[in-house]
């Protein structure tokens, strides 16, 4: 059972996000926006959110609302919906074609099918906050291009944030089973394998596309787990919905060992990533996660690796 099946509330949170969603590219929209978007409304990370810091002061043509000038045949496919409290979390696909310049990117022709998740904070019915990361490697992976190069030459990496409450932290106070185990698997020590189903499927590493180039390489075994010095996985944000729970962490650590080939750099990185998960009776079923790879490319300045043959 759900909690929209217990909670009317959490099935509005759920609509209104929904009809944001849907209403993007429409005749409808801007109603829609001043119908469900708070006064205060926050969008705190936009899904393209390297691309367009990037693009920064570039005299480069913007790609529309919603991105709707570079990929005006925008098609978003949802494919999980949850809510809990205040939060609703979207996981959808977006099909497009690219026809128009896309933060300095000129039209390729090229279709492309990236995922994107958000998590909304939803209050009295109208959206006060928003956060949203789009697979920006690979959107770049798929057109064949390279991160646009600007006129200073710089590369714009994002900021590491400061370390948020740890995993063990969250586990000294009341979690519910499913959000337990998933702060598990974010301690410094293995999750206990009691906590996963006798067939647990991993199906998504977090940076599945450097960890597919490592291991066409040959160097699949120098994961960031053995990469990273002092590493630790803050926890911001869980969304436990039914046998599904979500939980927003942040990677940190120092680049000091191998990594998929790469020499150590030094330096420190901290992004973000979120694990989608399946529970069937009361065991871990199916992990699949989703973090924020172009940033930590940028911050080990190599954005453009994953084009390297």
């Amino acid at each position: 059972m759900s909690n929209t099946d217990q909670n009317p509330e959490l099935e509005r949170n759920k609509a209104v996000a929904l009809r944001f969603k849907k209403s993007q590219g429409t005749k409808d929209m801007p109603q829609v926006e001043k119908e469900v978007l708070a006064p205060n409304y926050n969008r705190i990370r936009g899904g393209n959110f390297h691309l367009a810091a990037n693009a920064r002061d570039q005299d480069w043509p913007h790609p529309g609302m919603y991105l709707r000038t570079a990929f005006p045949d925008r098609v978003d496919i949802i494919e999980h919906v949850v809510a809990e409290g205040d939060t609703v979390g979207l996981l959808f696909r977006l099909n497009a074609t690219h026809q128009g310049n896309l933060f300095g990117i000129p039209p390729t022709g090229r279709k492309i099918d990236v995922y994107e998740i958000a998590l909304l904070r939803i209050v009295n019915g109208q959206m006060v906050e928003g956060w949203f990361m789009m697979d920006e490697a690979e959107l770049l992976r798929q057109l064949g291009a390279r991160m646009p190069v600007r006129t200073d030459r710089r590369i714009i990496a994002p900021p590491v944030p400061e370390l948020g409450e740890s995993a063990e932290a969250h586990l000294q106070r009341p979690l519910d089973a499913h959000k337990a185990i998933l702060a598990r698997s974010r301690t410094t020590a293995s999750a206990p394998a009691a906590d996963r189903a006798p067939d647990f499927a991993r199906k998504r590493e977090a940076f599945q596309h450097l960890h597919d180039w490592g291991v066409a390489r040959g160097k699949g075994g120098e994961t960031l787990r053995s990469a990273l010095a002092e590493r630790r996985d803050p926890i911001d944000r869980f969304v436990a919905d039914g046998d599904e729970a979500w939980m927003r962490f942040y990677l940190h650590g120092a680049h000091e060992g191998m990594l998929y080939g790469l020499p150590p750099t030094g330096k420190r990185i901290g992004v973000p990533a979120v694990d989608v998960s399946r529970f069937a009776g009361g065991k871990w079923k199916e992990s699949w996660c989703f973090g924020d790879e172009l940033g930590l490319l940028l911050q080990l300045g190599k954005p453009n690796l994953l084009l390297e043959s």
